[in-house]
């Protein structure tokens, strides 16, 4: 039984431990689906069901049922979350979807049947989806057009039916229905012919913003006609011929085409032709388009003069990987305007031939990783207003004038990203720039002087991790207009900020951050009162000084992060401007003190002010690093009313406690004598008969008139007096206890008005009373002198109140009086005297 009864708790915890886990499951099997908005969005992917969850509210605005086992749609399937918005059913097995399975959806925007193998979709599957604007039937075994149940769905403005197995082209005429349609894909499907008449459809629609995807098919041939008076938005031609000729051919089909934007080319992964041959884009000559984009061609044969051929009057051309290493011939008076080489394979930027382009505005050649070389110039391009060089391997001396002669409009010129450019302040034909973009590129000859002088209407420059370093308070001279100034990763003489934005009274934003700055001078930011924007993170700065911050009144906002300050102090939080919206102070070496209470205060005040306040964490005391100071300020320095009140009852305890032990020592070290047993019993009291307490002032009394006659009678009596019995070099308490009470037989307290006033006598007969507690023996004798001041002795409550009770002797200067007294005195001091034998025989 005592075994059992000792293994009953452990045998409790154990099931609770079993239901709790048990409850934990069974939560899980309820709630399977993951709530990601609360009553709006759950997520549902691959938990086996078979239907929408119960635990779905009908608040449920999208709903991801991806990766489940549905099979069949039935009519109102869907009838329990009516306010659905979305819904995905990728991957779930459905081969049945029957009429009004959907009906209840009316707010339904966009629905997902990709990876479905739909062998049976009702006339009226669709029906009820009065606001179905995206439909994606991604790989779903459809392989005609013809019977899609879709005409009712004027809504519908995305139709996705990529990797399937639909042959042909030819769209219904319920297609002229579907007037809100804007992008039609048939990615990777089986279309090998378009003929005339296929496209009708859109035709009598006249549809001037659809985009067609006919990417990754096989198209063999393109009817002449086909795409004849239609207008589309954009049409997508990537890897959709198997080999040139097919190629060729097709785009002879065009012929009558009128595209926004026209894709031809190949996808990187999935290259079907392998070079650009000569003709290849001839087809086009018919076509009318802005914009032309061709990707993805490998090679190129050395005689490329018929790339530019047909597309020479189009606004656009972009040439994406593209691997053109050169521009070998352009036709007469081009019509392009904006030029994009992204991934091509120049090594020198053409600018001979590209100034050819006479309406250019727009010139990018970025991202080619043999571009080193600009020794060629771009002349008399006047309409040219962005030049973006950006993100090759560019390296040239004397920028940046010299490269663009007659291009007085130049507005933009982005030379980020590129190896190695020597400024060296000559910008007269470009003096009109707006913004110059040189980041990330090595700058050479620049922060000495003034390079930037003639640029007296640039509203932004960019020179960040430039490895600039700024020796000059002159370098922005110049700059009279600039808004935007970022300059990130650079570096400054001594890491000092001096004045170097004196002149730059214009500017909103700008970054100096990450330049190793640990001083910033007091006059820096004086011209700088329009700044809105100062991102000054990432230095070693140890204090936000408020006299050099104070001008920055219309600071909307502020990163301070990463630098090494302390605290903010209540100057520089008095001196923040009202319109400071965003101030980050993050990865700061803060120093956690109840001294600095007003900012962890504020802290906790400002949290929308404050970002990434988690990471606003101590660095000092040790103890506390990486404590939040949000978290220090609520535990460490508000006071919790409930802590105060009990410190406060603790003080005050302590201070009573205190004053008993100053007002009660001597009684406390009387207890602590007695109880420490440093006498035994049986050795007390065998010393004196009696200890006399007294004033001083009646010591002559005591000597003539108690002790001669007590000592000097018969029989003889024994006392104990201070003047003459207590130890030399002892302490006076230690003796009245040892020598006084633990050693006499009777306390005998000679009361007279000096005794009353005497703070030695009332201790010692305070001591004599604890005595006469532990020795549980009546042994106090007490004389009342007949002089004594009633009126003071009332005052004394502890005496007054022990005399009231107890019997006591009154001594009187009367014969009969004194008879009675010595009588009644000596009688007292026999009982339990113990005699000697000389004592003995003298009695």
């Amino acid at each position: 039984m005592p075994r059992r009864a000792a293994l009953l708790p452990w045998t409790f915890v154990g099931l609770l431990q079993l239901v709790l886990i048990l409850l934990q499951l069974a939560g899980c099997l309820l709630s399977p689906c993951l709530e990601v908005i609360p009553s709006k969005a759950f997520r549902c992917m691959g938990l086996n069901i078979s239907g929408v969850p119960p635990e779905v509210p009908n608040t449920t605005q999208e709903l991801d049922l991806s990766f489940n086992n549905l099979k069949s749609l039935s009519s109102n399937y869907f009838s329990s979350v009516p306010e659905l918005q979305l819904l995905d059913l990728s991957r779930c097995h459905i081969h049945t979807i029957e009429d009004n399975s959907f009906v209840d959806l009316h707010e339904l925007s966009t629905l997902i049947l990709t990876a479905n193998s739909l062998q049976y979709l009702g006339s009226a599957t669709f029906y009820g989806l009065t606001s179905l604007k995206k439909l994606v039937l991604v790989e779903t075994g459809i392989s005609s057009l013809t019977d899609l149940p879709i005409g009712h769905l004027h809504t519908l403005q995305e139709l996705n039916l990529g990797h399937n197995s639909i042959a042909s082209l030819k769209l219904p005429k319920y297609f002229s229905n579907l007037t809100s349609l804007r992008h039609l894909s048939f990615f990777s499907n089986k279309i090998t012919y378009i003929s005339k008449g296929d496209l009708d459809a859109l035709r009598e629609a006249n549809r001037l913003n659809l985009t067609l995807v006919l990417s990754l098919n096989s198209i063999k041939y393109i009817q002449p006609g086909s795409f004849a008076k239609i207008h589309l938005g954009e049409l997508v031609l990537r890897s959709s011929f198997e080999n040139f000729h097919d190629m060729r051919t097709s785009l002879h089909g065009l012929a009558g085409l009128q595209v926004n934007r026209l894709i031809v080319g190949e996808f990187r992964d999935s290259l079907k032709l392998g070079e650009f041959q000569n003709g290849l884009l001839s087809g086009l000559c018919q076509v009318q388009m802005q914009e032309f984009v061709l990707t993805c061609f490998r090679n190129f044969e050395n005689d490329t003069d018929t790339l530019f051929n047909c597309i020479s009057n189009v606004s656009s051309i972009r040439l994406v990987n593209v691997q053109l290493e050169e521009v070998s011939e352009v036709p007469m008076s081009p019509q392009v305007k904006r030029l994009e080489c992204k991934k091509c394979k120049f090594k020198e930027v053409p600018a001979v031939k590209l100034s050819l382009f006479k309406e250019l505005r727009v010139l990018r050649i970025t991202q080619s990783k043999h571009l080193n070389s600009f020794r060629q110039k771009f002349k008399n391009l006047t309409y040219l207003e962005v030049i973006d060089l950006s993100e090759n391997r560019l390296s040239f001396t004397s920028c940046c004038s010299p490269q663009f002669p007659g291009s007085a409009n130049l507005k933009h010129l982005n030379l980020s990203f590129n190896s190695d450019i020597s400024l060296t302040g000559d910008f007269t034909n470009v003096k009109n720039l707006l913004y110059l973009d040189l980041q990330h590129t090595k700058l050479d000859n620049h922060g000495t002087y003034p390079v930037f002088l003639s640029l007296q209407k640039l509203i932004y420059l960019d020179i960040s991790y430039t490895k600039t370093h700024v020796k000059s308070d002159h370098i922005f001279h110049g700059l009279n207009s600039l808004q935007v100034l970022k300059m990130a990763g650079n570096s400054f003489e001594n890491n000092k900020l001096s004045n170097n934005f004196k002149n730059l009274s214009h500017l909103h934003i700008l970054d100096i951050s990450n330049c190793k700055l640990v001083e910033v001078d007091q006059s820096t930011f004086n011209a700088l009162s329009e700044l809105k924007e100062l991102n000054i993170s990432n230095n070693k700065l140890l204090t936000f000084d408020p006299v050099v911050y104070e001008p920055l009144q219309a600071l909307t906002a502020l990163d301070f992060s990463h630098n090494q300050l302390s605290v903010l102090l209540d100057s520089a939080l008095e001196i923040l401007p009202a319109s400071l919206v965003y101030l980050d102070l993050s990865h700061n070496l803060f120093e956690c003190s109840c001294s600095y209470l007003n900012f962890m205060k504020w802290i906790t005040e400002k949290e929308d002010l404050l970002q990434n306040e988690h990471l606003m964490v101590c660095h000092t005391p040790a103890y506390m690093k990486n404590l939040s100071l949000s978290s220090f300020y609520l535990f460490s320095c508000r006071p919790n009313p409930g802590m105060v009140a009990c410190s406060v009852v603790i003080l005050l305890a302590a201070l009573v406690f205190i004053f008993l032990i100053y007002k009660y020592y001597f009684q406390l070290y009387y207890f602590l004598v007695l109880l420490s047993g440093c006498k035994h019993s049986a050795e007390r009291g065998t010393t004196y008969d009696a200890f006399v307490i007294h004033s001083s002032k009646d010591q002559e009394w005591v000597i003539k008139e108690l002790v001669e006659p007590l000592e000097g009678g018969k029989p003889p009596f024994q006392l104990c007096l201070y003047y003459r019995d207590f130890l030399p070099g002892v302490p006076i308490v230690t003796n009245i206890i040892q020598e006084g009470f633990l050693s006499s037989r009777n306390v005998i307290a000679v009361i007279s008005t000096d005794f009353l006033e005497s703070k030695w006598c009332s201790f010692e007969f305070d001591i004599a009373q604890s005595w006469q507690l532990v020795e549980d023996k009546a042994g106090i004798i007490m004389i009342v002198l007949e002089e004594v001041n009633k009126t003071l002795l009332r005052q004394k409550l502890g005496l007054s109140r022990y005399l009231r009770r107890n019997t006591y002797l009154e001594w009187k200067d009367k014969e009969i009086s004194k008879h009675i007294f010595w009588r009644q005195l000596t009688g007292v001091l026999l009982q339990g005297k113990k005699w000697n034998h000389e004592e003995e025989k003298l009695m």
